[in-house]
């Protein structure tokens, strides 16, 4: 669930990632939070209604997609767990291969960007684990 936007969740929608609320079905917004598929010490999203599927950047921009075994899509779909930006009680996910930016929401999608230091940006890279 997003920290700033209450009641809405990450979830895929044609395989792009969104922030919506209300989601239906559910199960497009439900992630296991596995070992990162760039290794011990990340963690990797994958959806629970597309096993094999998982949270990947490409261009930026996020997107639920099937694991294709290269080290590209593995570093693109892994993450580091931080505390969250915007403190304790929330998660935020930083880039294994972009350090410095995080999964954070804006304008109704899902985006891998740079943390700019704004109390927005930190809002929208932090999410509560449900």
């Amino acid at each position: 669930m997003s920290y700033d936007t209450p009641g809405s969740a990450v979830r895929h929608w044609d395989y792009r990632a969104r922030l919506e609320a209300n989601v239906s079905p559910l199960a497009d917004s439900q992630f296991k939070l596995v070992t990162g598929l760039s290794g011990s010490g990340t963690v990797s999203l994958e959806s629970t209604n597309f096993p094999g599927y998982y949270l990947r950047h490409r261009n930026h921009e996020a997107w639920v997609e099937r694991n294709d075994g290269t080290a590209l899509f593995r570093a693109d779909a892994s993450f580091t767990r931080r505390t969250g930006l915007t403190g304790s009680g929330t998660l935020s996910l930083e880039s294994v291969n972009f350090p410095g930016y995080y999964l954070r929401h804006r304008a109704g999608q899902v985006w891998v960007e740079q943390n700019d230091g704004t109390a927005t940006f930190q809002g929208n890279a932090s999410f509560v684990q449900e």
